[in-house]
């Protein structure tokens, strides 16, 4: 079954000095203020489409590594993964980092580092990203 979730954001004034707020629709989790300089500069306590991004990749990576790691008969104990939007003004994402390190038992490093390009490459996320180079550091705790 597809599903379909949404957010919106409102957006007052101009690029430089204008000013947003992001509410997350589907979930009801709330509203995050949004501008320029958060994006470009400096965060203050705003959020960017970069950082949205990045919470949207380290959770999909997380969910296909996790489910890659079952099926091959290693579930996960735990898995901490980070992401970073690198956002270049004037040019876009010029890329993102993906670091995972994963408590695994009874899986040798070799084994756990192809797993985890493997959910690179698949992770939905990934898919929606492919234009944008990504890079991965992948460690057994």
């Amino acid at each position: 079954m597809a599903t379909t979730r949404s957010a919106h954001t409102v957006w007052e004034g101009n690029l430089l000095k204008g000013t947003g707020t992001v509410t997350f629709d589907s979930s009801g989790i709330g509203e995050q203020a949004v501008s320029w300089p958060a994006r470009a500069e400096q965060a203050n306590g705003k959020t960017s489409p970069e950082e949205l991004i990045a919470a949207a990749h380290s959770s999909c990576f997380s969910m296909a590594f996790s489910n890659i790691l079952d099926k091959a008969g290693n579930p996960p104990t735990r898995l901490v993964t980070s992401a970073d939007v690198t956002f270049q003004p004037g040019t876009g994402i010029t890329g993102i980092h993906l670091t995972v390190e994963g408590t695994v038992p009874g899986m040798d490093e070799a084994a756990f580092l192809a797993a985890a390009e493997d959910a690179k490459v698949s992770c939905p996320v990934s898919q929606a990203l492919k234009a944008t180079p990504i890079t991965l550091t992948a460690k057994l705790a």
